[in-house]
């Protein structure tokens, strides 16, 4: 294949490109066996803690009126449930519908059970609450249910007759929660700037009660500029960044494997370079698109096609080992992909405009630095490995066939089970 123009030199003072020369081949056998033996080590490694389903973060939405009464809604997905929760299928509504009634009360209890395992709720004066949840089958949102492949949720909601004597109201992930919780509360059907993501026992910002006729909203018919340099935006902005990190480092191992494939290609910086911009731009579109509901793809068709991808790059980096425009595009393709998986995060929060963007701003910089958090592992671990051909052999091969294996391991996985 033709070098691309952009590719540089050899001997330009960075790690050189794998030679090729003269294979030995009574040596060609033991190495490829000793290849393989690394690939199937580290794919061993890496399969317990593949994910096949993404679970959300957990939103927690409060709804307080002019007169005094308030509801707060927490939004759970069945998943959670399971001691592997990662590992389970979504609950449809076609399988719901099978379920006896012993079997939802069973799935209701859990919910009151995981609700007060991970969440502690607190108000002014009275310290801690002890919400007397009901919880109800919708789909995201709070939806009801309407399609078969429509993903069963179970909302529970805690209704307040009066919360007039109260003068603040707050929220604390607990130590024992897996999942990131998303803080969000509402005045008279307006949602308040400043949300955020709480990570577990990380403890909210104390919302001011007596005076939420005059706080801040976050009302799409204002000034878009005007909205996301709110004072009140900045803890949305920052949460985000921290939301967008951790879906790729530690919990994206998709997006991670994709990656380090892009880095398994080339040490040179112009290649690296190019192709991480690419699949930045890439899914900085489509992550947009889909958290603004422009684009919606199924997650059962959205994920196998992301795992598919980290074969196709893994492969190449074995079979075609050289930068080309080719794998410019292909890298491109397959990031408008990963935005459709990243977009999970955002698309099901319904935001108004201001802090969508804002949220979006953060959370596609969070990612960024995840990315480059991986980036800079793989030149760590790889810099002292000098020689092209023994960081091919020990290096590239292995990793790339582990890497391919997974990848196949996980699109059996997400498209069967």
């Amino acid at each position: 294949m033709r070098q691309h123009s952009s590719c540089p030199a050899p001997n330009a003072g960075q790690v050189p490109e794998p030679r090729r020369g003269p294979r030995n081949s009574r040596a060609s056998a033991p190495s490829f066996v000793a290849r393989m033996a690394l690939g199937v080590w580290l794919l061993l490694f890496l399969v317990p803690i593949g994910v096949a389903h993404p679970i959300p973060d957990v939103p927690l939405r409060s709804f307080f009126e002019a007169d005094g009464s308030a509801v707060i809604k927490i939004e759970l997905d069945t998943r959670c449930f399971s001691q592997d929760p990662e590992a389970e299928p979504y609950l449809f509504l076609e399988d719901y519908l099978r379920l006896s009634e012993a079997d939802r009360d069973q799935l209701r209890a859990q919910a009151r059970a995981y609700a007060d395992r991970i969440l502690q709720l607190s108000f002014e004066p009275g310290g801690a609450a002890r919400p007397e949840w009901e919880f109800e089958f919708t789909t995201f949102r709070g939806r009801p249910l309407t399609r078969a492949d429509d993903p069963v949720m179970m909302t529970g909601s805690w209704r307040l007759k009066d919360t007039s004597g109260l003068t603040g109201y707050q929220a604390r992930s607990l130590p024992e929660a897996e999942l990131s919780l998303l803080f969000l509360n509402y005045y008279q059907g307006e949602i308040l700037r400043g949300i955020q993501v709480l990570f577990p026992d990380e403890t909210s910002r104390v919302l001011d009660l007596s005076n939420l006729a005059e706080a801040e909203t976050g009302d799409p018919d204002q000034n878009l500029i005007e909205g996301i340099t709110a004072p009140g935006n900045w803890a949305t902005f920052t949460s985000f960044i921290r939301s967008g990190f951790v879906h790729v480092v530690p919990l994206g191992m998709d997006h991670i494997l994709f990656v380090l494939g892009l880095f398994l290609l080339s040490r040179h910086w112009k290649p690296l370079l190019l192709q991480v911009t690419a699949f930045t731009l890439a899914h900085t579109l489509t992550l947009g698109m889909a958290a603004t509901g422009v684009v919606h793809v199924p997650a059962s068709v959205v994920e196998p096609i992301i795992a598919g991808s980290i074969v196709v790059i893994a492969l190449e980096n074995i079979f075609y080992p050289r930068y080309t425009s080719w794998r410019l595009l292909v890298v491109f393709v397959f990031g408008l992909v990963h935005g459709l998986g990243f977009a999970g995060a955002l698309s099901q929060l319904d935001l108004p405009a201001a802090a969508l963007l804002v949220g979006l701003l953060g959370f596609n910089l969070g990612v960024e630095l995840g990315q480059l958090t991986v980036i800079a592992a793989g030149l760590l671990l790889t810099i002292w490995l000098r020689d092209p051909d023994r960081y091919r052999k020990a290096v590239v091969i292995p990793g790339s066939l582990a890497i391919a294996a997974m990848g196949a391991y996980w699109m059996i996985e997400r498209v069967f089970f």
